[in-house]
């Protein structure tokens, strides 16, 4: 998700132009974080334009609130991107909107606010919701979860190869007392995973596949961004183009998958009478270019963009 205003978001450049902005378009940024992406659209913006934000961190709503509510051509919404289709239908705009935007993720101010749980660099409470007026907390779905679906979130979400190891001992753990804090949970699995070998040390802490998973988990991530994907179609208009930055492998799978099946037809087994033009397939994406990274300056000057993809495709049908 974005930076703080007085940072750079990640890929802004390649946002801008990938966006193809309209002056007077409708724009759709889902993840408003602290106003990044959603400043350099306004900018390219007229006054018949029009930008739709929406975040479900009510800090990132209060920041856009402080911002943007004065300005006429911006529609604050307090909500999850996954439901996204609802709020255009209330504002009339079914597929009518030009562009969206979602900058998936944490973003580097709830990394950096030792109260909200996300990281490990300072101890605070385990909370790991980006929602955090409404449900389940980090420590609390530890408290309940039994081994076996401990093990199982690790492994499909953080692709954590001690996934069993490390369930059992949180498990062990909590029997004795709460699991009620970052560092307690870091310190649990760092003693779950052995060191590495040779000259080559990991540059990752052990515990990063592990936070990266309850936090997903906690959020549910991937089921908010297929039904996101799954509703493009009833916001997008024909020629709209839907951008997505992803910062691992899981989401950047689900979006790749998505315009893959929606770009390209299916392949023929060989031998079939049938020529690919024959076959009555109404393909509905075009996906623009390659998955675009960032560069040797920006990841400089700010090392998380060392893991961002940006895809981008364009409605056709």
């Amino acid at each position: 998700m974005s930076e703080a205003p007085s940072h750079r978001p990640v890929l802004l450049d390649e946002v801008v132009q990938g966006l193809e902005i309209r002056p007077d378009g409708t724009y759709v940024d889902g993840t408003f974080g602290r106003g990044g992406h959603a400043r350099a659209i306004l900018a390219e913006l007229s006054e018949q334009g029009r930008l739709i934000v929406m975040d479900k961190d009510p800090e990132a709503i209060a920041s856009a609130r402080e911002q943007h509510a004065l300005d006429a051509r911006v529609t604050i919404i307090h909500d999850d991107y996954a439901h996204l289709k609802q709020h255009i239908e209330r504002h009339g705009l079914g597929a009518a909107v030009d562009g969206v935007l979602l900058d998936l993720g944490v973003s580097s101010p709830q990394l950096d606010n030792a109260g909200r749980g996300f990281s490990f660099q300072q101890n605070g409470p385990l909370d790991m919701r980006m929602d955090t007026s409404r449900g389940e907390t980090a420590a609390q779905w530890l408290s309940r979860a039994d081994e076996q679906e401990i093990a199982d979130v690790l492994w499909r979400y953080g692709e954590e190869r001690f996934s069993r190891r490390i369930a059992r001992a949180l498990v062990e753990y909590r029997a004795q007392q709460p699991i009620d804090d970052t560092s307690t949970l870091a310190s649990i699995v760092r003693d779950c995973v052995p060191a590495p070998r040779g000259r080559q040390q990991s540059v990752k802490h052990p515990a990063t596949r592990v936070f990266q998973a309850i936090r997903i988990r906690v959020n549910d991530e991937l089921e908010q961004v297929a039904k996101v994907l799954e509703d493009l179609f009833d916001v997008l208009r024909v020629g709209g183009r839907l951008l997505v930055i992803s910062f691992h492998s899981l989401e950047d799978r689900m979006v790749k998958r998505f315009i893959r099946r929606e770009s390209t037809a299916p392949k023929l087994p060989r031998g079939l009478p049938l020529k690919d033009s024959e076959l009555d397939v109404q393909l509905r994406l075009r996906a623009i270019g390659k998955a675009v990274r960032a560069g040797l300056r920006e990841i400089s000057e700010n090392p998380r963009a060392r893991s961002a993809v940006l895809r981008i495709a364009e409605r056709v049908a």
